[in-house]
């Protein structure tokens, strides 16, 4: 595994190494241990997915309140995504940036999104499908979300018109 840090304090891009030969590959989607090795401990609640049958699926951006924050790890299983984190934390040097990165089953990238943070995806192709580690049981009392086209964060969505839930257009703007 290969952690790569981003501009955002504790949020990392994480590059998944198969071991390849002539039957496939092998390879470790998360370790304890290597997290630890980069000063994150992340205990694993729970796994949920996300099946997105239509290119262009806008999810988010979402996140818990206080006091079921969440940290995560996304990583894509099937197809390819455009995911966006934003930094929620008021007392951030980065309070309303965002930073995006394509994650797909090709490229094996994965997300490493701590507490504080937003998190959106919007799929490239059809059929995508999601897998998230992620510590925290999940509260829909404290699940939260920002607008997605919110003139403030100005997140640049690589496909217009997005096909989206109710709940996501009609979050709040900040």
């Amino acid at each position: 595994m290969i952690f790569k840090k981003t501009d955002f304090k504790g949020v990392y891009i994480v590059s998944l190494k198969p071991i390849c030969d002539n039957r496939g590959y092998f390879m470790r989607a998360f370790c304890k241990e290597e997290f630890k090795k980069h000063g994150i401990n992340f205990n694993v609640h729970q796994i949920s997915r996300s099946f997105n049958i239509k290119k262009g699926t806008l999810r988010g951006v979402h996140f818990q309140n206080i006091p079921y924050e969440e940290n995560k790890f996304i990583q894509v299983l099937h197809g390819e995504i455009f995911d966006v984190v934003v930094d929620l934390r008021k007392n951030s040097t980065t309070f309303g940036k965002w930073i995006g990165e394509k994650l797909s089953k090709k490229n094996k990238k994965g997300f490493y999104i701590p507490k504080g943070f937003g998190h959106g995806f919007q799929t490239l192709t059809d059929n995508c499908e999601l897998e998230y580690l992620i510590d925290q049981p999940h509260y829909p009392t404290h699940a939260k979300g920002i607008r997605w086209n919110d003139p403030f964060f100005s997140i640049k969505w690589p496909i217009k018109n997005p096909e989206l839930s109710d709940k996501d257009k009609n979050w709040k703007l900040l």
